[in-house]
């Protein structure tokens, strides 16, 4: 089945009309975590590559300052609903995962935000019980079931989430969805797009192929893309890159919109790279659905963050 509605995104400043819009915030790749006072003996294996990388670079990089900038900022635009697609922590440790549920706890319920994990996350193999377990709130579907592919429902939006997460070997930092997420996938699209829902896909590394290097890519990219293709879809969320990303799927009459952010925490040291978020409002607009999409990136000198120059999103295809 292939279930096909137009959308339409637009970058001027947000608008309300007689309908009213849901509005929901996207972030990534956070890194919340810190890894002061890590033991050697946690570092036996790919994690001290990691290590070394936070040592050296990411600790300046990702800081709690612009997170707590971030949380204040969402406080004051209220986003009914926020996603975050992945890397919450650096190496994936248990003790940064707790850290992790902290954090997640003091930005919303898991009724009001949405999680999936990152490469980061998955650094090596962990137990559940002392890893993914402490975020299944944040993560399971709304029948509370079901992992990846998952479903949420808000109002008119189906959040579907997917998880990439997978070990890799150092120096790799590779996702995969496997075969049967796919399959799974394909009837989630039939079926909230027969239910007339707009569908965000929430994924993290960049699905579209050569958007990103070789050792992150996503290995199954393609297979995503000709499912998103085949079964229709309104939009897919990424994180992974640290930076703005803009691609599109393209199906039989449209141009699916896929969008990337930089990191929810970074201080910029890197151009191009500094902390955003971006804020979606959906509405119905028939025959498919209006996006506006507003950012918001961190402003240093005020320690806040403001509104920023508009990327220009994909015009997808009427």
């Amino acid at each position: 089945m292939n279930t096909r509605q137009s959308t339409t995104i637009v970058g001027n400043p947000l608008t309300e009309n007689h309908t009213k819009p849901f509005c929901f915030a996207h972030l990534s790749d956070p890194h919340l975590s810190t890894l002061q006072g890590v033991r050697p003996g946690q570092l036996m294996n790919k994690r001290v590559l990691g290590y070394l990388s936070w040592l050296r670079r990411r600790r300046a990089e990702h800081r709690m300052e612009v997170l707590e900038a971030l949380q204040r900022d969402l406080q004051q635009m209220h986003p009914a609903h926020i996603v975050v697609t992945g890397d919450l922590t650096h190496i994936g440790l248990p003790d940064e995962f707790l850290q992790a549920r902290r954090w997640l706890d003091s930005i919303g319920s898991p009724q009001d935000v949405t999680v999936i994990p990152g490469n980061h996350d998955t650094y090596v193999h962990l137990p559940w019980k002392d890893g993914f377990a402490h975020w299944l709130p944040y993560m399971q579907s709304d029948d509370a079931g079901k992992l990846f592919p998952g479903l949420r429902i808000r109002e008119s939006v189906a959040f579907i989430s997917l998880s990439t997460a997978v070990p890799s070997a150092p120096f790799l930092a590779t996702g995969s969805l496997g075969a049967q997420q796919l399959e799974k996938l394909a009837l989630l699209l039939d079926e909230t797009g027969r239910r007339g829902l707009c569908r965000v896909v929430l994924i993290h590394h960049p699905p579209v192929p050569g958007s990103e290097k070789w050792r992150k890519r996503l290995t199954d990219g393609r297979q995503f893309c000709d499912v998103v293709a085949r079964h229709g879809a309104e939009l897919v969320l990424h994180g992974h890159g640290h930076r703005t990303q803009e691609n599109f799927i393209e199906a039989e009459g449209v141009r699916i919109p896929v969008s990337g952010m930089p990191s929810a925490s970074a201080t910029g040291l890197r151009p191009g790279r500094q902390a955003q978020y971006s804020l979606y409002r959906v509405r119905r607009q028939e025959p498919g659905w209006l996006i506006d999409v507003a950012v918001r990136g961190y402003d240093a000198d005020r320690d806040a963050f403001t509104p920023q120059a508009r990327r220009k999103p994909v015009l997808p295809d009427r």
